[in-house]
């Protein structure tokens, strides 16, 4: 298991990077958090609350996050789980009309070389206090 921790962090709002999700465990280095570094050449940037429509989206496009991988101890993706996404899968995603919503505190900064802040605020969850999705 790659495990890493990165304190000085920062979110897309400017503020100390928060946890995304431990049930299931996720982030490029599985330590919970949507850290990036030179290993992560997917930029797995954006914490996602997953949707069913997000998930059918993922799977049609080849990438399938529900189906259990019990070989790579994953379980699948359920909607309503938070999992750390490639910030280029998730701008995709919205150019599809599939986009889920977004963690703002729990977002790489990095994601903005992807994608804008005034985007990602439309799509904050109801946990940020950018309100729901649009």
């Amino acid at each position: 298991m790659i495990t890493r921790y990165e304190p000085d962090a920062r979110n897309v709002l400017g503020g100390p990077l928060q946890p995304c999700g431990l049930d299931p465990v996720t982030g490029f280095y599985r330590n919970g958090c949507c850290e990036t570094g030179a290993e992560d050449m997917g930029l797995h940037t954006v914490c996602a609350i997953m949707t069913a429509e997000f998930l059918a989206y993922s799977r049609s496009v080849g990438n399938d996050l529900s189906t259990p991988m019990p070989a790579y101890r994953f379980a699948g993706l359920r909607p309503g789980d938070r999992w750390c996404l490639c910030a280029p899968r998730w701008k995709e995603a919205l150019d599809a009309g599939a986009a889920p919503p977004v963690v703002l505190e729990a977002t790489h900064e990095e994601t903005l070389a992807v994608v804008d802040l005034k985007t990602l605020k439309a799509y904050a969850s109801g946990a940020d206090s950018g309100g729901g999705p649009v």
